[in-house]
């Protein structure tokens, strides 16, 4: 196939003001490929490395700007200071608003505790990571510093140990990495969501972190779950410590565990306190979630629900009814809330500018060895400034042979250009020997001072040796570093807050479902209206309120716990339970049935059918007079299956499904003026729903069934006489005297 050729249109200057510009009016037809290559993928690697993928060091570029630059500012020392302040300066190396600034700050802060080691230290409302409506104060009334710990993020920073590189506007220079003493990367939690990938690192321990560290450089081989026991959240909660799933995840860097709640009974006011909750929810999608259940009728055991949270912290409490089971309730809850939440990791890490998702064990690995080059770099420095320091003194230590003779050749020097040439041709020393000397006051042109720094000679070459010899020893840089995470460990590490449990069975074991009792009367109207009332209610209530043209057909009392089953004009029935239906009013028109269960295009509800334990049988009166007998328990489940086709027989059609929940009469009146008594104890019932029954009522042609209903004693003065001896039968019409000649 021929390429397609470029269309070109016209645009007149009055219509398109920057027409002037060359190539505009053009449209270029593109391939989507081509498309995704030039537009989309820049795009697409901008957010992967310069955004949302943290890097080795443990920061993404917006942390890392605003750390930096509160370290400039001189905030690891002295006092708070406004965080408006620290957020416009900023900007010099983040130029993405200072909104976007302040809400990196107030999550790297003590206040919102989101963080198992905050970063920067806070005053005033900083909100809270486990709350949706507590939220942080404006930037001008807040003030901030760093924290203590924020120090081993900039040590010896100054010495070349990261590589600094020109901010936005190449008027300022920025580190690429932190030369971070300890893995922060484990420490702290980071999450972030790319265009194609993420990333979800949960937090570990600190003084775990250090000493799973030193274990791997002293051996490779360790398996990492010895010493890192487990995720730990600032948050606190219970871990449900599956030891396979855990190395699973250490292994591959992906995978999932549960944080449960925690929660204590107080007996004195029958109530349940939960003091933690998992780390990927909030006190009030808990709170919302609970209330919704206990208007559903899920839960029944609660009084009333509050958030009771203040500057102690978390708390939500749970009034209880009297008799109530705290544990059994809280069991209930974790399943049915985010009381008990999944936590899925991704362990996806920036390494020189390209993703990758690794294990804890490949985390540490490259942790060390980036560790390993900052540590190099920095004695490196070190290094270089002792010789440079060594090659001056050593110029001075040969002017400790003649002093008079220096003093002579400056004093004697015409020109001061001219000095520096000359110590250089009477000692033997070089440029920089020779400016070093000339730079010496006066007062210092004696014996003593030039002795103690000839002092300084001899350990500084000690020095150098030593120096020399940490670069060219792995075993040495590596002492070094296990050195320095024995210190971080011992000054900022802190008991676990995350508590492990075994992981046990029993809480995916079913649990006892609690059954409402509480009695309910429930209406159901021609046209597919579903009313839930609380009995006592109704003494209150007004006049129904229905849809014009509509009206009550059934009108059945029964207790919250009932099971509820609609039978459709397709043959189908659909299931719920009552305690699915929020409690309605009588000025209400209910639920309309099709569309809260989802009935299919054109199909509507014909009957209710209550049961509680699905005792008795249905009845299916089709409009020829056969009559079928099905079991309830032919429509009982042991899954939670909503719908169910072929639920009666499609071959006749359906007059009137009648639920007998004991054998009872059924009254048939056929359109010819007969009527036939049957007792439900005479037909023969079948398990398979859709069985045709059997010929009850004989119909001449052009004539059906017009009613049927349970029987009431005492509509007919004989009932005897509607009975009959064989099926099928006729019927028999009404005598005169007893009621008026029916008309069609």
């Amino acid at each position: 196939m021929a390429p397609r050729k470029k269309k070109e249109t016209s645009i007149k200057p009055a219509e398109k003001p920057n027409a002037f510009i060359a190539g505009a009016g053009t449209v270029v037809d593109q391939g989507i490929i081509e498309t995704l290559k030039t537009n989309f993928m820049p795009y697409a690697m901008s957010i992967i490395i310069s955004r949302a993928i943290p890097e080795i060091d443990g920061f993404k570029p917006s942390h890392r700007k605003l750390l930096y630059t509160m370290y400039l500012m001189g905030l690891l020392n002295g006092g708070t200071i406004k965080s408006a302040n620290i957020v416009g300066r900023t900007m010099q190396l983040n130029p993405h608003g200072d909104a976007a600034i302040y809400e990196t700050m107030v999550r790297l802060s003590e206040g919102n505790e989101a963080l198992l080691h905050p970063y920067v230290r806070s005053k005033g409302s900083f909100g809270k990571a486990y709350s949706r409506d507590m939220a942080y104060a404006a930037s001008r009334y807040t003030e901030a510093k760093l924290a203590p710990i924020a120090a081993e993020l900039f040590a010896d920073i100054d010495k070349e140990t990261v590589e600094f590189v020109d901010n936005y506007d190449s008027t300022m220079k920025e580190p690429t990495l932190f030369p971070v003493t300890f893995p922060s990367i484990l420490v702290n939690s980071n999450m972030g969501i790319a265009a194609g990938m993420a990333s979800n690192i949960c937090p570990f321990n600190l003084r775990e972190v250090c000493n799973t560290t030193i274990a791997y450089i002293k051996d490779k081989d360790i398996n990492v779950a010895d010493t890192l026991l487990a995720p730990d959240f600032p948050v606190g909660g219970h871990l449900l410590y599956d030891r396979a799933a855990m190395e699973e995840i250490y292994r591959t860097g992906r995978g999932s565990f549960k944080v449960r709640g925690v929660y204590s009974y107080d007996k004195s006011q029958n109530c349940i306190d939960i003091s933690a909750i998992p780390p990927t929810t909030t006190s009030e999608q808990i709170i919302e979630r609970v209330v919704e259940l206990v208007k559903q009728k899920k839960i029944t055991e609660i009084n009333d629900i509050r958030d009771e949270t203040d500057l102690k912290g978390l708390k939500i409490t749970i009034d209880l009814k009297r008799g109530i089971d705290p544990d059994k309730l809280m069991k209930k809850l974790y399943k049915a809330t985010t009381l008990e939440d999944s936590f899925g990791c991704n362990f996806n890490i920036l390494i020189a500018n390209s993703p990758r998702v690794m294990g804890v064990k490949e985390i540490i690995e490259e942790w060390v060895a980036f560790r390993t080059e900052c540590v190099r770099n920095r004695v490196y420095f070190n290094l270089t400034k002792a010789k440079e320091k060594l090659h001056l003194l050593k110029g001075l230590a040969k002017i400790l042979l003649d002093i008079d003779k220096a003093i002579k050749i400056v004093r004697e020097t015409e020109e001061e250009k001219e000095v520096v040439p000359n110590l250089m041709i009477g000692f033997g020393i070089d440029e920089l020997q020779a400016e070093y000397v000339a730079e010496i006051k006066l007062r210092h042109l004696n014996r003593q001072y030039i002795l103690k720094k000839l002092d300084d000679v001899e350990n500084l070459e000690k020095e150098v040796k030593d120096m020399e010899d940490i670069l060219n020893s792995r075993r040495r840089v590596q002492n070094i570093i296990i050195k320095e995470l024995e210190a971080v460990a011992d000054k900022y590490g802190q008991d676990r807050k995350t508590l492990i449990i075994e992981s046990d069975s029993s809480a995916d074991e079913p649990e006892e479902e609690i059954i409402d009792d509480s009695p309910v009367t429930l209406f159901f109207t021609r046209d597919g209206y579903f009313k839930k009332i609380p009995t006592p209610n109704l003494r209150m209530s007004g006049e129904q309120k229905l849809k014009e043209g509509d009206e009550i057909v059934q009108t059945v009392e029964t207790t919250g716990g009932a099971e509820l089953l609609f039978f459709s004009n397709r043959h189908q029935v659909y299931k719920t339970k009552a305690s699915e239906f929020a409690d309605g009013k009588a000025s209400v028109l209910g639920d309309y049935i099709p569309a809260k269960l989802g009935f299919d295009e054109g199909e509507s509800a014909i009957y209710m059918a209550v049961t509680l334990k699905y005792t008795g049988h249905m009845i299916f009166v089709f409009d020829n007079g056969r009559v079928a007998k099905v079991p309830m328990s032919s429509y009982a489940t042991k899954t939670n299956r909503k719908k169910l086709i072929n639920a009666y027989c499609d071959k006749f059609v359906l007059h009137s499904p009648i639920l007998a929940e004991e054998e009872c009469d059924i009254l048939l009146t056929s359109t010819n003026g007969r009527m036939l008594l049957v007792n439900t104890a005479a037909l023969s019932a079948k398990a398979a729903k859709d069985n045709g029954g059997i010929a009850v009522m004989t119909q001449k042609r052009g004539q059906r069934i017009f009613t049927a209903e349970k029987y009431v004693d005492g509509t007919l003065d004989k009932p005897h006489r509607y009975r009959a001896r064989n099926l099928p039968a006729a019927g028999q019409k009404k005598a005169e005297a007893e009621t008026e000649q029916m008309t069609f």
